[in-house]
Parts: C-alpha cells; sequence; structure tokens
C-alpha cells in the first residue's frame, strides 16, 4: 500500500486546530439540491396507499428550514410481525443508498406492508448529500459518531428516535457506496485531520460488497443477500492480498468490521440480522439506474431472508 499524498490544509503529523477544520469548511460548497433531488421525491410518497406515516425527527441546526431529517414507518404497525431499519445517506455523497432508499419506499415497499414492520430513514446527512461529502460542516464523520454524546447531531438525531420508538428491530441494513474519491480526497483529509499516517487502499474495489458484524456475522444471511445483487450487479473481487480495502475477505463479496468499537451505523441496534451495503457507482459497468437497483435488490432480499427464516 502506498501512503496518502499531503492534504492542503494542516502539517503533517498534526491534528487539526478548530483553525484547520473552518478552513476545510470555508473550502465546501453547495453542489446540489436536498429539496429538489429529496424532499421533491419524499413528498411523493408521503400518501397512504404506500402505508407509510412520514416523521420529521429533526432538522439540522446548520439550517433547519433547508434540511429536515425524515423518516418513514409502516402506517400499519404490527406488534406480531418483525421490525426492519433501513438507513441510507449517513455518507451523504454516497448517492445510491439516498436514492435507493426512496426507490424502495416509492415501489416494492409496498409489497412487504403488513408483513414487516418497516422504518426507513433515507438520507440521514443532508448536508454532507448536498456539498458532497463524507463528514459535516464540523470535519465529524457521522459513521464514527453512533454513540452516546455523539459529536454528529447528524447521529444523534437518530439514535434519539430510536430510543423515542422503543423498537425492538430484526433487521437493519444500511446503504452504502465506496467511491474513487475514497481514495482522492476523503481517506487523505481524515489522515490530515487527525495527523496520522494512512495507508491508501491498493484499489477501490469494482463493484458491491457487503460489510458484517464481527460479532454477530451471519454469513448466511451475508451470502443470501451477495446472491441477490449478483444477479443485477457484478461484485467485487479481491485485491491481490486476498482481502477487500485492507480487510480480510470473509466469504465472496464479504468482509466484517466491529461495528459498535467503530461506532458505525450498523451498530445502532440489537438486530439478529445487520449489514453494510457497499456500492461502487465510478465502474464502467454501472450506471446510476443499476446502482440505485443493487440498493433496492439488497433491501429486499435481506427482508425476504427475515421473512423466510420466520414461516
Amino acid at each position: 500500500m502506498s501512503q496518502a499524498q499531503p492534504y492542503p490544509i494542516g502539517n503533517p503529523g498534526q491534528p487539526w486546530t478548530a483553525d484547520e477544520r473552518a478552513q476545510w469548511r470555508a473550502r465546501q460548497g453547495i453542489k446540489r439540491s436536498y429539496a429538489e433531488a429529496v424532499l421533491s421525491r419524499l413528498d411523493a410518497i408521503d400518501t397512504t396507499p404506500q402505508g407509510f406515516e412520514r416523521l420529521q425527527y429533526g432538522a439540522l441546526s446548520y439550517d433547519e428550514a433547508r434540511y429536515p431529517l425524515l423518516a418513514f414507518r409502516s402506517a400499519n404497525w404490527q406488534g406480531n410481525l418483525p421490525c426492519a431499519l433501513v438507513t441510507g445517506g449517513v455518507h451523504g455523497y454516497e448517492t445510491s443508498g439516498i436514492q435507493g432508499a426512496i426507490d424502495f419506499l416509492q415501489g416494492p415497499a409496498s409489497a412487504y406492508q403488513g408483513r414487516v414492520n418497516l422504518l426507513v430513514l433515507p438520507c440521514i446527512s443532508p448536508w454532507a448529500f448536498e456539498t458532497i461529502n463524507r463528514w459535516n460542516p464540523l470535519a465529524v464523520d457521522p459513521n464514527r459518531s453512533f454513540y452516546s454524546d455523539s459529536p454528529a447531531e447528524e447521529s444523534a438525531a437518530v439514535l434519539a428516535l430510536l430510543e423515542q420508538l422503543g423498537i425492538d428491530f430484526d433487521l437493519h441494513i444500511d446503504l452504502h457506496e465506496t467511491t474513487d474519491t475514497d481514495a482522492s480526497e476523503f481517506r487523505p483529509a481524515l489522515a490530515a485531520r487527525d495527523g496520522e499516517s494512512i495507508d491508501l487502499w491498493e484499489h477501490i474495489p469494482d463493484g458491491f460488497y457487503l460489510v458484517g458484524d464481527t460479532e454477530n456475522p451471519q454469513p448466511a444471511f451475508q451470502a443470501a443477500v451477495v446472491k441477490a445483487v449478483e444477479e443485477v450487479t457484478h461484485i467485487a473481487p479481491p485485491d491481490s492480498d486476498g482481502g477487500i480495502i485492507g480487510e480480510r475477505l470473509e466469504q465472496h463479496g464479504v468482509i466484517n468490521y466491529p461495528v459498535r468499537k467503530l461506532g458505525l451505523c450498523a451498530g445502532i441496534t440489537d438486530a439478529r440480522f445487520v449489514t453494510t451495503t457497499e456500492v461502487y457507482p465510478d465502474s464502467a459497468r454501472v450506471d446510476d439506474a443499476n446502482c440505485n437497483l443493487a440498493q433496492v435488490t439488497a433491501i429486499c432480499s435481506a427482508l425476504d431472508y427475515l421473512l423466510a427464516g420466520r414461516a
């Protein structure tokens, strides 16, 4: 592995101070519209035929009017049904996680009404969506911040919602992407922010893969999701060391992380079945529609696996 290139903010080996974080924030700008690309699509499903009720569980303090935080919950919630959580947009730049969650709400989700209680959070980090960022404006990664007294208000809002609802989930699927900018921008920025040396991955995985939970791997569940997604897009091959992004390959298209220890979104419930999707949108073999379809297929196959186990 090679070392990350020097970043234009800060001094090598020295963690950022508030001044460097402010410099980073000043470099960010709006590149797309949350209202147009996300809220307008969510407005179209805010009706009873889809079987959901719309919840606003907060708003980001950066601009509360611009960044409402929305969730969709099965309107006919039944205590005897399994419960599933779908989260997208923890990293706002990972577009298919957001659009795939919305595609699911607008289409296949209706087939699961009366069979599964669903809670869907399509875009957890709307400021990062608009600025195409991994971090929030404070240079904090929401997907390393899902713990008590979180430094990321995006993460804290989700945790507060789940505490308020008090749901025991059977399944949680968190929708993500691994992009070329992970290597060109976000990992070098991370190294600079923390004053550390970070090895670059050998290559960005060309294809879909899953991240399971080291403490609760559920290999048969992960394999079922990969098998279903492989019908609509290609699965990432291992690198020359037999792994993916520096992690050991557990099985075809699956690596594991200690999700709770790292403060990841995938660790916020006690669900039996937990996985994080990773789509590669920069592949020459896919387009936006295919990436979104991969996310929808992953959601549906996860739900189908859950239901099959209860049959």
